[in-house]
């Protein structure tokens, strides 16, 4: 089955950042973090805070010590004053986008306003703002309601974050021809409107919607609707384990979007199960070759054949002559140790890619065999090149196996929170990055007599770039699973947008340097080929950003697919040169 997935969805900005907050609060310290009513309106993620000691209140009666957070949707002002008056440490996690709202309602009620919010008013957003309008809101959900507010009043108008924007298209105009003086301002949250103009434009051309979310979640519902108006089925779930197959049986093509609530690893859960259905005019060829490709993909051959491709590159860049033993140790090792770096993230895969984790469970006895099959034969392959070599290849074997594995003694462990090197905040995406560089770049040049050292470095610090770009890339996105396990990878160490950052600037360096290198003839003009590299990568980076790409198979494809692109320019150059 072909699904079509939202770009927008899942969580919105102002719930990551709460979630990302909760979750950075509750891996630094122990004891239990309470939030101010339920963080966001999923089950699921409710059940997994919990699990992380994460608490909900509704009062602080009895609560004499620790840390309250404030939800995204904020909370009154009364509320507000009794948690800081209490002497508990308080984390305001509200939207900013809420608090805008907020601020809107507060000074146009010190200027005499009625507020008139267009909302939901059991929703906890609504239920704070009508505490900013000092006793003069009037809640409406319909047109028809505004018949509750009294021609004589100063109106102020905005609408819940997340309401329906055509409803609110509506009531603005029935506002304005009474209240020609009134302030009205749209504070529908962008996401919002994008997620439900992205809905009617998927609707067009799907057979059905999948809206995942929480069945309290009202921008979750409202998706839904948006389907239904749109003249486009909607099924609204919670999980995977609510399709029906049948429901799909005649269909080609499915449309899935989230509300802002709903995390990515169930938005991908459902992906996965609808994708498994067999679609209307699929064909057995096509079938078998979307599970071949994913079989390369989540078992990592792919990217090990990458690291093959990209070994071949290192050695045209550095100007020596091409052993293929290299290429095949590259493979094994890099394929190995991912393998078992995988067996050792269980936790953080079930969230980042619960694909994959489901994939490594079913074949975890063929991957534990033929990674310790890939180690012995990249030793071998290093033994027969010499001792220097497999000395080399067998400590950084070690290196990768330590890894995950605690260093430090039971007997002392709760002295440091570092008690194993992957415990190192960013040591992950910088020590994968160093080892592909080491193995590519490096080891072949034990067994050379004559070594061009200024080609050997831009080798290196190119072959270290692309390794770093693409590991630091794919934690960008992989920042929920490894919060919630605790893992401090470098977009939790600096941030995600100080990743995409760093990562623009060295891909700059990188090209800059791939200009230069063959005007000091320093290396072949060979280098120039591998800006094409660098070029995919910020395309990729780009495509990401701007949300024309989600987090999944195509994304970690085209990015994987940079590696395979080198290899191809060094074998072109080699034909031609």
């Amino acid at each position: 089955m072909k699904v079509k997935l939202a770009r927008s969805a899942g969580f919105c900005m102002g719930v990551r950042r709460a979630m990302e907050m909760a979750l950075s609060e509750a891996n630094r310290h122990e004891g239990v973090l309470y939030t101010y009513g339920p963080l966001i309106h999923n089950t699921q993620v409710i059940d997994l805070l919990k699990s992380k000691n994460v608490q909900e209140i509704n009062d602080i009666k009895g609560l004499k010590n620790g840390t309250v957070l404030i939800r995204a949707h904020g909370i009154p002002p009364e509320d507000r004053n009794i948690l800081k008056a209490s002497g508990l440490k308080i984390i305001d996690a509200t939207c900013p986008r809420v608090a805008k709202v907020q601020a809107i309602i507060r000074r146009h009620a010190k200027k005499g306003y009625t507020t008139v919010i267009a909302g939901d008013r059991d929703h906890a957003e609504v239920i704070g703002l009508v505490g900013y309008a000092e006793g003069k809101a009037i809640v409406i959900n319909s047109i028809e309601e505004l018949s509750q507010v009294p021609d004589s009043e100063k109106i102020c108008l905005v609408a819940q974050t997340t309401q329906n924007e055509e409803l609110y298209e509506e009531i603005v105009k029935k506002v304005q021809e009474r209240f020609p003086d009134a302030a009205i301002f749209n504070t529908i949250c962008e996401a919002t409107s994008e997620r439900q103009s992205e809905v009617k434009e998927i609707a067009s051309q799907v057979d059905c919607m999948v809206v995942v979310g929480g069945y309290h979640s009202g921008n979750t519902k409202r998706l839904a609707q948006v389907s239904i108006e749109a003249g486009t089925p909607a099924y609204h779930i919670e999980t995977e384990k609510e399709i029906k197959k049948e429901d799909f049986k005649d269909m080609e093509v499915v449309g899935v979007t989230a509300g802002a609530s709903t995390p990515n690893w169930m938005i991908k859960n459902v992906v996965k199960e609808i994708e498994g259905i067999k679609g209307r005019n699929e064909t057995i060829i096509e079938r078998f070759l979307n599970k071949a490709f994913k079989f390369l993909l989540l078992s990592n051959i792919m990217v090990a054949l990458g690291a093959f491709a990209l070994s071949c590159a290192a050695a045209v860049l550095s100007g020596r002559r091409l052993h293929i033993t290299y290429p095949f140790i590259s493979f094994f090792y890099i394929y190995a140790i991912h393998v078992f770096y995988r067996f050792l993230d269980k936790g953080a895969s079930t969230y980042n890619d619960p694909e994959r984790a489901g994939f490594y469970k079913r074949h975890r006895i063929f991957l534990g065999l033929s990674s310790i099959l890939s180690i012995i034969c990249a030793l071998i392959l290093a033994y027969s090149l010499g001792l220097r070599v497999f000395i080399i290849m067998s400590g950084l074997t070690l290196l990768g196996i330590f890894y995950s594995i605690p260093i430090i003694p039971s007997g002392v462990r709760h002295l440091s929170r570092y008690v194993k090197i992957k415990d190192i905040p960013g040591s992950k995406t910088l020590l994968e990055a160093v080892a592909w560089a080491v193995v590519i770049a490096l080891v072949p040049l034990l067994t050379e007599s004559i070594i061009k050292w200024p080609a050997v470095t831009v080798t290196f610090f190119v072959i270290l770039s692309i390794a770093f770009i693409r590991t630091a890339f794919f934690d960008v996105f992989q920042v929920q699973g490894d919060l919630i396990v605790g893992v401090e990878t470098l977009p939790i160490t600096i941030g995600e947008k100080r990743t995409i950052s760093l990562l623009k600037w060295i891909i700059i360096s990188n090209a800059a340097l791939l200009v230069a290198a063959p005007i000091f003839k320093i290396v072949s003009v060979f280098s120039l080929l591998l800006l094409a590299c660098f070029l995919t990568l910020a395309l990729c980076m780009t495509a990401y950003v701007k949300r024309r790409i989600y987090p999944g198979t195509l994304l970690e494809a085209l990015v994987e697919g940079n590696l395979f692109l080198a290899g191809i320019l060094s074998i072109i150059w080699l034909i031609i040169a």
